[in-house]
């Protein structure tokens, strides 16, 4: 089956002029188009090739090798690049801008603006769109996670305590400013840890692993910093927290776990730290 809005991998079924058309095992009778200008001078009839598909400028499904900034069923933060009648086009990577109808956004959005969306395939329509209503599309279904388990989490809104994330484009998830020790911005794509699901459903986030896995990544850290050095570094676990975190991205208790662990596996010494 050939999915609109996502990446395909696709057969060539034949070549023609203005490029190849592709097809998949399931729907041999269907035809895709990948204009020539993206099709490779070694590629036959046979060949699999990943492509994106999408609707071009006369809603026809239409292949190419680019890839967009995100794909339906994902969430990010895009920039406005056009408005018109029907609501706002957005700039998702792709030659033909993606569409915000004016009922899928939570106030009149501006050019040069950027905004958090949820990408879909309308039913009715069956082209790709927007939503920046991001509260329809996440929190539908139940989160099974386990408390330290690694997900893909999308920055969309900045509060008063923390980051809003969306989880795997399925849940909303809350990263706390006073517990980050590495810059976060809104729009940015990061690997995150769950720390707590909520009755609700909503996730509590963390931008590190639990401490356990966290001292070791942190110890592996500081040990190839020393190697790199030559040998020794002016941070200890003396230092300020301030320079700990400059250094490191980390905070001085977590710091000073990591040089005991390291300490004590015989990989440093005492002489490698301070000034």
């Amino acid at each position: 089956m050939i999915n609109i809005g996502k990446t395909n991998t696709l057969k060539v079924s034949r070549l023609v002029e203005f490029g190849a058309y592709l097809t998949d095992d399931m729907t041999a009778d269907t035809e895709i188009l990948l204009p020539r200008r993206y099709v490779d001078e070694n590629l036959r009839p046979g060949d699999e090739i990943e492509v994106f598909v999408y609707n071009d400028s006369e809603d026809r499904p239409v292949a190419t090798t680019e890839r967009p900034i995100a794909q339906v069923g994902e969430v990010a933060v895009l920039e406005v690049v056009g408005t018109c009648r029907y609501g706002a086009f957005l700039d998702w990577g792709l030659p033909k801008d993606l569409l915000v109808p004016f009922g899928e956004q939570r106030a009149r959005m501006k050019v040069g603006g950027h905004y958090p969306v949820f990408i879909y395939l309308d039913d009715a329509s069956k082209r790709i769109v927007a939503s920046a209503r991001l509260g329809k599309f996440l929190g539908n279904l139940i989160p099974y996670y386990s408390p330290g388990q690694e997900v893909d989490a999308v920055v969309y809104e900045r509060t008063e305590i923390g980051f809003r994330c969306a989880v795997d484009s399925l849940h909303q998830g809350m990263l706390y400013s006073d517990e980050l020790f590495r810059p976060v911005s809104v729009g940015q794509k990061l690997k995150a840890y769950v720390k707590n699901v909520r009755p609700d459903g909503r996730i509590d986030l963390s931008a590190a692993p639990d401490a356990k896995h966290r001292t070791r990544q942190l110890a592996d850290r500081i040990a190839a910093t020393i190697e790199a050095a030559g040998g020794h570094i002016a941070i200890s676990d003396a230092s300020s927290p301030e320079s700990i975190q400059a250094a490191f991205e980390c905070s001085k208790k977590d710091f000073k776990k990591a040089v005991g662990h390291l300490l004590k596996t015989g990989r440093v010494t005492r002489d490698m730290f301070g000034e």
